[in-house]
């Protein structure tokens, strides 16, 4: 049994990493794309992907609903700048851990992360939307930076509206060139 969830998981992760690698390149993105969630195959992490694999999503909810905290994913989102938690400090203004900006060529990979993770995780029923969507329905979007949240929206709708070729498109050719998004063109 636990043979079977470990080739399970290995498939599962190696299919995500597979398909964000292929979003990675269309955008130039070759190093990161290649490096991409590494750390899922380190034993912190695929131990409790194993233990944890449902098949259609994340082992680490199960994980934190097991333990009320989940290691796996306190080791992953400090290893890769992907995540939004990654780009948390301390605001010496306020006191308080906060999100910080994140620079765009995390925020393209970070786009290339959810879109994969919806396709593999939702398979046939895995539309253009289905990124904006889980972005919508989470609590995450309040603890992004409000500058983050703001350009990960635009592209997430960018997304279900024109589909996947023009949105990595505008991807490499505007958000990693460090053209402004069209709000910030209004504000210059």
């Amino acid at each position: 049994m636990i043979q079977l969830q470990a080739w399970k998981h290995f498939k599962t992760i190696t299919h995500h990493r597979w398909l964000v690698c292929q979003g990675c390149f269309k955008v130039g993105l070759y190093w990161q794309g290649l490096t991409h969630d590494l750390s899922k195959y380190s034993p912190t992490e695929f131990r409790v992907g194993i233990k944890y694999y449902q098949g259609n999503r994340s082992p680490n909810g199960l994980e934190r609903k097991d333990k009320g905290f989940s290691e796996a994913w306190m080791h992953h989102k400090g290893r890769n700048r992907h995540h939004y938690e990654y780009w948390t400090d301390l605001n010496l203004q306020t006191g308080r851990y906060e999100s910080m900006p994140m620079p765009r060529k995390y925020l393209a990979e970070m786009v290339m992360d959810r879109v994969a993770a919806c396709k593999v995780y939702q398979g046939e029923a895995y539309t253009p939307a289905s990124a904006l969507i889980y972005l919508e329905s989470s609590i995450e979007r309040t603890l992004l930076h409000p500058k983050l949240c703001r350009e990960l929206h635009y592209l997430l709708t960018m997304m279900k509206e024109k589909g996947e070729k023009e949105t990595f498109h505008y991807i490499k050719h505007n958000v990693l060139k460090g053209k402004p998004f069209p709000w910030e063109e209004s504000e210059e």
